[in-house]
């Protein structure tokens, strides 16, 4: 598959709505870079709207999407996680959950009538907030002793990385972003270190 230097994700978090023969339907997205993570904003979400009879939803994550999954929450086969799953592949989201959850109106809207409902309330939620294209990162944990400290911060001065995180204890320890593009050239400098250990976290 085509390497990628960014992908297309939201903005930030949005909202959508869609009403059909007093039924509700709630569209939510949000950036998400894991399937821990999207675990974690279903739970949240579950809360947020704990008096909805459904939370179906659909994410893809990866650079090319290549890791996805769609839930219909005990709506028929197909008829909710499929269609919002949908939306993410039309727009070429990845790096993205979209969840739909329902107020039940009293009224069956049948398979077709569901599959508009979520498509149409999860195209209103990623319609609400912008798409953004961003550039892809590695990011790595830099491990190594007190001896290379001058080298390895001279490195990332260099190059003009910004530390994620850092801790100078009794050991040092960095996680940094690198630019995609140049990562094997940033990593194959930082491996001159003698103590110097690279753990790679991630590339998104």
């Amino acid at each position: 598959m085509e390497d990628k230097n960014t992908y297309r994700t939201v903005k930030s978090r949005s909202e959508g709505f869609y009403k059909e023969k007093g039924s509700k339907f709630i569209g939510v997205v949000s950036r998400c870079y894991s399937e821990a993570e999207a675990k974690q904003l279903l739970a949240d979400w579950k809360r947020e709207y704990a008096q909805a009879g459904h939370l179906c939803y659909a994410y893809r994550i990866g650079l090319n999407g290549e890791r996805y999954r769609a839930n219909d929450d005990g709506e028929p086969a197909n008829s909710a996680g499929a269609p919002i799953l949908g939306q993410l592949q039309s727009y070429d989201l990845t790096n993205t959950l979209a969840g739909v959850v329902r107020y039940y109106g009293g009224t069956k809207l049948g398979v077709g009538g569901l599959i508009n409902a979520y498509r149409t309330a999860t195209k209103d939620a990623i319609d609400t907030t912008e798409i953004v294209a961003l550039e892809v990162f590695e990011h790595v944990q830099l491990d190594f002793e007190y001896s290379d400290m001058v080298g390895v911060m001279n490195c990332l001065k260099r190059w003009n990385l910004e530390m994620d995180r850092h801790s100078f204890e009794n050991e040092c320890e960095i996680e940094c972003s690198l630019p995609l593009p140049a990562s094997q050239s940033i990593q194959s400098e930082l491996k001159a270190f003698d103590t110097l250990k690279i753990t790679n976290k991630g590339i998104y």
